[in-house]
């Protein structure tokens, strides 16, 4: 059985829900394993026609579950061979690979985001064909800023060219009714209302043929497969490795195991005020990457 989400299935619509609450659903191999099991599942059962990936708990998913990958990191260097990119790349497509199944899922999938949905978050949700949002939620890519670069490279196809440029070359947080009005995301609702609103627009899109929901969801990614979504990502998951094997990188490693990761990560995003250096730090703790 599952130990990081569950499923259940209700007029035509596979909901993936993660259960880390408490640990506010940050991403482990063990989630990364379990999802991809759930998506091919969902994908493979002709009684499912849309897939409904939701979360439990304050944040939809704040990143990566990181303080192990920092010791990790740091324990490269006690090593004889340096650091090799290619199994970085191996490494990071493991996870990369996994989040693409929402979008090379042949049937629909729609994410509903509440709470932080951060860094590896985004990676993940931004895949999905559809976002729908609680008014309170908040996206946004702090590693930017140091240690990482997105790895399924979905901005530029989601918001615009300069759009995608301000947030990632700032690593600002982005609230929720702002995605939307940028075109990240589809739309917000309250948050009271996100659950009911976002299982019945799947529901009502379950009443499609799926034949009919396959055919328009691959005409509507080919046109972003051949603008070069492929590329992008390969770029995307090498920058990644590059970017926490820079001295900059090196540097918020050795942070992290002097102060912790979580007080590494405020001394990142302290200047910026926002995330968990924030006033909504008060509500919720995202110090994941």
């Amino acid at each position: 059985m599952p130990t990081t989400l569950r499923t259940e299935t209700r007029n035509g619509v596979r909901s993936i829900v993660l259960t880390r609450a408490a640990d506010y659903n940050t991403i482990t191999p063990e989630l990364r394993d379990e999802l991809s099991v759930a998506i091919d599942e969902a994908d493979a059962d002709h009684g499912v026609r849309v897939i409904l990936l939701r979360a439990e708990g304050p944040a939809f998913c704040a990143g990566y579950a990181l303080g192990s990958s920092t010791e990790a990191q740091a324990a490269e260097r006690t090593r004889t061979r340096v650091w090799d990119s290619a199994a970085d790349l191996r490494m990071i497509s493991r996870y990369v690979n996994v989040y693409m199944k929402l979008w090379y899922a042949s049937k629909p999938t729609i994410a509903a985001v509440h709470g932080w949905c951060i860094g590896g978050g985004t990676d993940m949700v931004l895949c999905a064909d559809i976002i729908i949002a609680g008014e309170g939620a908040a996206f946004g890519y702090p590693p930017s800023r140091v240690w990482g670069t997105p790895t399924t490279s979905m901005w530029v196809y989601r918001m615009g060219l300069e759009r995608a440029k301000r947030y990632l070359l700032t690593g600002d947080e982005i609230r929720a009714p702002e995605a939307a009005r940028i075109g990240l995301i589809l739309e917000t609702v309250p948050d009271d209302q996100l659950l009911a609103h976002a299982t019945a627009f799947a529901e009502r899109m379950a009443r499609v043929p799926v034949n009919q929901l396959q055919m328009l969801k691959l005409l509507c990614n080919h046109t972003a497969e051949n603008m070069g979504l492929s590329t992008s990502r390969l770029v995307g998951s090498l920058f990644d490795g590059i970017a926490r094997h820079t001295q900059e990188g090196l540097d918020f490693v050795a942070r992290a195991r002097a102060v912790g990761f979580r007080q590494a990560v405020r001394n990142r995003d302290d200047p910026f005020g926002d995330y968990g250096s924030g006033p909504r730090s008060r509500k919720h703790k995202p110090a994941k990457k």
